[in-house]
């Protein structure tokens, strides 16, 4: 795959696993995991390749030749164990017989001589491996791709072209939404974070796109994000009340030197 089908990839994984994460919450909280999301991530990846269906158990494991091996269950833990299947539905949801066999007891009470992680670490692990399967490394001729193929769709009036090219710039650039105060309803809107010295977070430069009119304009200035002055400005340059640094194709060629720069 080209380097863009590999970053969009990316940006698809990540998405999967912020949503699976906004449903897994604190353990008593009532929340379910959402599970064909979870189930989509983990088809993604290859380490857990393999699934079972058995005891109203969901099993996804590593090697299948191998009696003892990684075991995910998809649950709201989301617990991934060490062992061998049997133990792991033991353990998750054992009969009677089994219970009353005093083994088993410690087995189904204690089970950190076999967890490898729960929660929000096993989602990372899953995670991780997806990405671990991507050949991200970009070249000049990379960015100068994603540059045309996002000036066009801009040309073109063609949205989604031009979210999808706004998304990979904002990867590439590890670029951020705005803070609440900048936000505005139905724009797309990617910037830059930066730390200062002071420890103080200032929001900028920032790309702004209506999709409603097809307009895209860059805020080369910072914002804090108590600087009220400076974000009614900001606002205003969204609204073209005020005049934009750039506007139309110089934004796209922004993004592409700053890309590039960035190599």
């Amino acid at each position: 795959m080209s380097f863009k089908e590999n970053l969009l990839k990316k940006i698809k994984i990540n998405r999967l696993a912020r949503k699976v994460l906004a449903t897994l919450g604190s353990v008593g909280s009532g929340k379910k995991i959402d599970k064909d999301t979870m189930r989509t991530l983990l088809e993604i990846g290859l380490y857990f390749r393999k699934s079972k269906r058995t005891r109203g158990l969901e099993l996804y494991f590593t090697d299948e030749e191998a009696e003892k091996k990684n075991i995910l269950v998809l649950d709201n833990e989301l617990p991934i164990y060490n062992t061998t299947i049997e133990d792991v539905i033991i353990r998750k949801n054992p009969l009677a017989k089994e219970i009353l066999y005093p083994p088993n007891i410690f087995k189904i009470l204690i089970d950190k001589d076999v967890i490898v992680s729960k929660r929000e670490d096993s989602l990372e692990i899953v995670r991780q491996e997806c990405l671990d399967m991507l050949d991200l490394k970009c070249t000049r001729s990379d960015i100068e791709e994603i540059y045309k193929d996002t000036l066009h769709a801009f040309e073109r009036n063609s949205l989604d072209g031009v979210l999808e090219g706004l998304s990979l710039f904002e990867e590439i650039l590890e670029f951020s939404d705005p803070p609440p105060s900048m936000k505005i309803n139905h724009y797309t809107i990617i910037g830059e974070n930066v730390k200062r010295e002071d420890g103080e977070t200032v929001y900028g430069p920032a790309v702004i796109y209506d999709p409603t009119n097809n307009s895209i304009k860059l805020f080369n200035g910072q914002v804090r994000n108590t600087d009220l002055e400076k974000i009614d400005f900001f606002h205003n340059v969204a609204a073209g009340k005020e005049k934009a640094e750039k506007e139309g194709a110089a934004v796209f060629q922004f993004l592409k030197a700053k890309a590039i720069n960035k190599l």
